[in-house]
């Protein structure tokens, strides 16, 4: 009989006035010592077809942009799309930064609610369609900027944290907890100024790794 996967984590109930896209990562206790490097060759596949699906949610989020702008709604099937394609960035991001063992399924569903395909990672949203604000909506890019300068300063110390678990990993198949919840803060942060850059909702994401 084959071992039943774990459920998936249940997405946090966010408190009044929470953040409309959710991140949660179910760690595993130890990973293989060969997947520090093996995770980032086996998600090659996801890197092509993340890049092709960047393309598209790009495009995507130039139409949110325009209809957010000149009508204050935006379709709730553009939303979905751009909501599958952060999710699914989302989900490499984890696998292949060697966080866990289990690979990321090819699945496009466009649900704002995670369908619980992949067992350890969560990435929900509630996107907004209609009453845009659509101020907010046209300085989309200079209002994120504070945003993209302090996660470009924390990508650095990312990057050295990345460095200490490889070898962490390498030679103890366990992540040090404190380095882990700094990446996966990292990546929360990333999900919500997704979010926010493409459109899913026009509130302002926090300076938080929480």
């Amino acid at each position: 009989m084959s071992a039943e996967m774990p459920p998936p984590p249940a997405p946090p109930t966010p408190p009044t006035g929470g953040y409309p896209a959710t991140f949660v990562f179910d760690p595993p206790e130890s990973i293989a010592r060969w997947r520090v490097i093996g995770n980032i060759i086996l998600a090659i596949p996801h890197f092509i077809v993340l890049y092709a699906l960047n393309i598209v949610a790009e495009l995507l989020a130039f139409v949110a942009w325009i209809l957010g702008v000149f009508t204050g709604k935006v379709p709730a099937g553009i939303l979905g799309i751009i909501a599958m394609y952060v999710r699914y960035s989302t989900r490499v991001s984890v696998y292949a930064g060697f966080l866990t063992e289990e690979y990321p399924p090819f699945t496009f569903g466009t649900t704002s609610v995670d369908p619980g395909d992949y067992a350890r990672v969560n990435v929900g949203f509630a996107p907004e369609t209609e009453g845009r604000n659509r101020l907010t909506i046209f300085f989309r890019i200079i209002l994120a900027i504070p945003h993209l300068i302090v996660l470009g300063l924390i990508s650095i110390v990312a990057f050295f944290v990345y460095v200490v678990a490889f070898f962490a990993v390498l030679f103890t198949a366990k992540w040090p907890v404190g380095l882990r919840n700094f990446v996966v803060g990292l990546l929360r942060w990333s999900t919500r100024l997704n979010a926010y850059m493409y459109l899913l909702t026009d509130k302002y994401p926090p300076f938080s790794l929480e």
